[in-house]
């Protein structure tokens, strides 16, 4: 079936799955979020127990479909993975650093004869949970903004010359954080994923207390949210963007280039709109109501507005990493990408997928067939 296709089908194939995965992921740091409130939320050892063990329980599905992100980035567009992770080092150890260590606090937070101490790991997790994803939302926002960067594809036939890809800047990653739309994405996801914490705290734990702490704080996480993300989007709406003719890759600045991509591809923009306004939904009914099922309208919403979001800047002749120390070394689907033979070869495996995602549903039904009380968890032989 995939022998059929174009390259440029291919391309946009594998555009296409990156940009699910991004959505997915996005979705999940609803763990992260959770992390930075466990002390806000859980004003007892009891309460601060059952956020641990209900974060816990879902901590592997946020690292796993990470892991999966970078390594579909890097078989399907090798070029941006050499650039930006060989040059933006600092940022992306940031990154790493941070999911590193959530994933030692849950293993050795309650184990016998820890030394560091229970709340030296609860550190831990609030700032994988505070810096990761503010650092996350900075380094996509480059997507939108530009890096420094430069490419010599001759360097290919160069002898001597280990890497095409060169970093323009002594920072190597940091210089995002100058940017203030970079900020303002990186201050978005960040109280994005502690909305999407206090919906599954609401959802998730059995717990009176709990359920009007993360209802109270909703308010308090949502209106900034809403604030920095309207901040970003308009200010990407508003600016220049890199486009490319096809065939030539010669890049060019294009007035409002992000926003004529929805407005050019109608089915893309109002899968966006609907995806905010389900955030929004999602908010809101769980503010004034007694409901529990935010978190799935916000969860939904999360995916559709993130992958949207990458559609338009991967479609639509419209550079997805952009140089602005150099414009012609932009990167595109068209030339970051892997030969069609891998990317071909890679579609039978992207078959899987479907399967997969059924396996994460019943594992995630399983593990949360009802909410989480103390009961529950006094009869668990392990607990985090």
């Amino acid at each position: 079936m995939f022998e059929t296709l174009s390259l440029f089908t291919l391309q946009h194939y594998w555009w296409i799955i990156i940009s699910l995965i991004a959505g997915v992921l996005v979705f999940l740091l609803f763990v992260q979020g959770g992390q930075t409130l466990i002390n806000t939320i859980g004003k007892s050892d009891i309460e601060q127990f059952l956020i641990v063990n209900s974060l816990g329980r879902k901590w592997e599905f946020t690292f796993t479909t990470l892991v999966v992100f970078g390594g579909a980035f890097f078989a399907s567009f090798p070029l941006f993975y050499s650039t930006s992770f060989g040059g933006a080092y600092w940022l992306w150890m940031g990154i790493l650093f941070c999911f590193i260590i959530q994933a030692i606090s849950y293993e050795f937070r309650s184990k016998p004869n820890n030394f560091l101490g229970k709340k030296t790991f609860d550190i831990f997790l609030f700032i994988n949970g505070a810096i990761g994803t503010f650092l996350l939302g900075v380094a996509v926002s480059t997507f939108f903004t530009g890096s420094k960067f430069s490419v010599d594809l001759k360097n290919i036939t160069n002898d001597g010359v280990t890497a095409i890809s060169r970093w323009e800047s002594p920072a190597h990653g940091l210089e995002a954080l100058l940017n203030i739309k970079n900020l303002s994405l990186g201050l978005a996801v960040f109280l994005l994923a502690r909305v999407l914490g206090l919906l599954y705290f609401l959802n998730n734990i059995k717990n009176e207390n709990i359920k009007n702490n993360s209802r109270k704080h909703l308010i308090f996480n949502a209106i900034p949210f809403v604030f920095f993300f309207l901040l970003f989007v308009i200010g990407i709406f508003l600016s220049y963007g890199y486009s490319y003719s096809s065939g030539s890759n010669l890049i060019f600045l294009e007035k409002f280039k992000y926003f004529k991509n929805f407005i050019e591809n109608p089915i893309i923009g109002l899968l966006f709109f609907v995806g905010v306004l389900l955030v929004l939904f999602g908010i809101l009914i769980s503010i004034i109501s007694k409901t529990t099922k935010g978190i799935w309208y916000s969860g939904i919403g999360t995916i559709l507005t993130v992958f949207t979001l990458f559609l338009d800047i991967g479609f639509n002749g419209t550079s997805f990493y952009p140089s602005n120390f150099d414009f012609q070394s932009s990167l595109t689907i068209e030339n970051a990408s892997s030969s069609r033979y891998t990317l071909m070869v890679m579609s039978y495996v992207s078959a899987l997928i479907p399967f997969v995602a059924i396996y994460m549903i019943w594992a995630w039904k399983a593990i949360n067939n009802k909410p989480l009380d103390i009961e529950e968890l006094n009869n668990e032989s392990h607990a985090y």
